[in-house]
């Protein structure tokens, strides 16, 4: 007897997965020769070396403060620069400077000087690192080395040492050197020296030539609104004079008798009297919009 199947199920092939290729592994270069190898190691090393090097020697080469502790110094490197501007443009250096110590300077005008170009003067060692940081980055986003982020101890070694030009090198080296003085001297030393040596004016340096230069007074008589005045020329002394008719010294000069009311070092009516004597020193009116601004900052 004969068995019937049903019919069977048809059954469908299993899926096979398409065939990839093999990867072909990157041909690897050739490794360099040996002998080749070891001469770029002693390239870098060598570049390494006189790299760290140089830079020993450069720290090694500046100037010590220790003998600013007592003795004032002769000349500064701003002002045998300004001599030799003045002869390469066949004209006779002019130096009216004048020592005094800081007890010989009003206290009005020493206020002004700190709040205008170092308001954290007595805060830091020589270095404002915030202010530092942000100049950094401002500098990066516009590819050059502005004026900003230097304390007053920065700018007192620059004026002693250094050139006025604004290159990284000599960035590093304001920053060793300001480091240096903050080491060896006080902060009233310091500012005695400062306010001694600054530049305010064609041939005028230090506080007590200004004074006489400026409104004929000695440093000890300067009023609130002089002071501020002066404190308003030194970011562009040789620009901004009392007789330039400079708006921005105008404006510069007004700002700082509002910190010195804000910080309270004068009384708001001190600040009121401040206001207009400035506008009588400097021939101009409140309401006095003048030409255009001069620049922020000197020319080196």
């Amino acid at each position: 007897m004969s068995t019937v199947e049903g019919p069977s199920e048809a059954l469908s092939p299993e899926p096979t997965e398409p065939v990839r290729p093999t990867p072909t592994p990157p041909e690897t270069p050739p490794a360099p020769p040996r002998g080749r190898r070891r001469w770029a190691r002693w390239v870098l090393g060598g570049v390494l070396v006189l790299g760290v090097g140089t830079a020993a020697a450069t720290y090694a080469g500046l100037p010590d403060a220790g003998p600013l502790v007592k003795e004032n110094p002769k000349t500064t490197a701003l002002i045998e620069q300004r001599a030799s501007e003045a002869r390469e443009a066949g004209r006779k250096p002019r130096r009216r400077q004048q020592w005094v110590p800081l007890s010989a300077v009003s206290k009005p005008a020493v206020d002004a000087v700190l709040i205008s170009e170092d308001a954290s003067f007595y805060l830091h060692d020589g270095v404002d690192t915030v202010e530092l940081a942000r100049a950094v980055g401002q500098a990066v986003e516009e590819g050059k080395l502005g004026r900003g982020a230097s304390t007053l101890t920065q700018q007192l070694a620059k004026n002693l040492w250094l050139s006025t030009d604004r290159s990284l090198f000599r960035k590093l080296k304001e920053l060793v050197l300001a480091h240096r003085l903050e080491e060896a001297l006080t902060k009233q030393r310091i500012l005695t020296l400062y306010l001694n040596v600054v530049e305010w004016g064609n041939g005028v340096y230090g506080i007590e030539a200004a004074a006489r230069e400026h409104f004929g007074v000695s440093a000890s008589q300067l009023s609130v609104a002089q002071g501020a005045v002066l404190a308003a020329m030194l970011p562009s002394p040789r620009k901004r004079s009392p007789a330039s008719g400079s708006r921005a010294l105008w404006k510069h000069a007004h700002r700082v008798v509002d910190a010195l009311k804000t910080y309270k070092r004068i009384s708001a009516a001190q600040a009121e009297g401040a206001h207009a004597e400035v506008d009588r020193l400097l021939g101009r009116a409140p309401a006095d919009g003048g030409g255009a601004d001069d620049a922020e900052d000197d020319s080196p």
